[in-house]
């Protein structure tokens, strides 16, 4: 795979991340790339313990992290608690002493239409997607405005008030652009304040769980690319002065080829496939 090549100047060694979420998937990958550099990474997730359908707790994450090079600190929590989001920016300023990025990560996903979407899925939606990231990001801001290189970086799409996705997903749309309006709305309250606030989204379908069990199991995964792909453009984003950096609702591959990167073939989830790649949700065709 081709990553960015290291710089003495930008770094992420030191740096405190805490994140919602993380134990799998593209979470565990920008950790994990952190980690590499030397990060303290905070996971705040709810999967304490083996789920049946999906890899990884928070534990298990933890140990990745450490691994790699890094400190870690798993919290088992919910990122819809007001305590459990709290304990874990507590546990983050006690253990490595303040916070200097956010990573909103947690999302949950249904993309039923509006007949047919449940109230109980359209509330965990809104509460996990849109609410927990106001709240991390909100209750983390004490620390991060005493970072010299503070970021919020939020896993959601570019706002697009075309109708089209919110005629297919209305649900779904709704919670993840509540996350988007968290990125534009802290990118200019914070602007003054030097805490970035940027959105980062993939421009092809990524090979995590939710693909494998939700959006169309094996054949979409030949479609899709690595979770290191959003994680390499993640650390690009954080490793950017947070007072230039900020406001931006960033593609995973546009930031990479900011990067000098453009051949992507080793981020295909099938190394040598020939499966067209499939768009993520929220972006024109490819």
């Amino acid at each position: 795979m081709t990553s960015a090549p290291p710089s003495p100047t930008r770094t992420l060694r030191d740096r405190t991340i805490v994140m919602s979420g993380g134990s799998r998937g593209i979470g565990l990958a920008i950790a994990l790339r952190a980690a590499r550099d030397g990060a303290n990474v905070v996971l705040l997730a709810k999967t304490g313990e083996p789920h049946p359908k999906l890899e990884g707790t928070v534990h298990t994450a933890a140990a990745e992290i450490e691994a790699a090079g890094g400190q870690a600190l798993a919290v088992v929590g919910d990122v819809r608690d007001d305590a459990d989001v709290e304990g874990a920016v507590a546990a983050a300023v006690e253990r490595f002493g303040g916070i200097d990025v956010v990573v909103n990560n947690a999302s949950a996903i249904d993309l039923s239409g509006t007949r047919e979407l449940s109230m109980k899925k359209y509330d965990l939606m809104q509460d996990i997607n849109a609410r927990g990231t106001f709240l991390l990001s909100k209750t983390a801001l004490p620390h991060l405005e005493r970072s010299s290189g503070a970021h919020v970086l939020t896993l959601s799409p570019p706002l697009d008030l075309r109708p089209q996705w919110a005629g297919q997903y209305l649900g779904y749309t709704m919670a993840k652009y509540g996350m988007s309006l968290v990125t534009l709305g802290l990118a200019e309250e914070l602007r003054e304040a030097g805490v970035a606030a940027n959105s980062l989204w993939p421009r092809t379908m990524i090979a995590t769980a939710a693909v494998a069990n939700l959006l169309g199991g094996d054949e979409a995964v030949a479609g899709s690319r690595t979770p290191e792909m959003v994680a390499d453009a993640a650390y690009a984003v954080l490793t950017r002065d947070p007072r230039t950096c900020t406001g931006n609702f960033f593609i995973d591959d546009e930031v990479l080829a900011q990067e000098g990167i453009t051949d992507l073939e080793g981020y295909r989830a099938v190394p040598g496939g020939e499966a067209p790649l499939r768009e993520d949700l929220f972006l024109d065709p490819i």
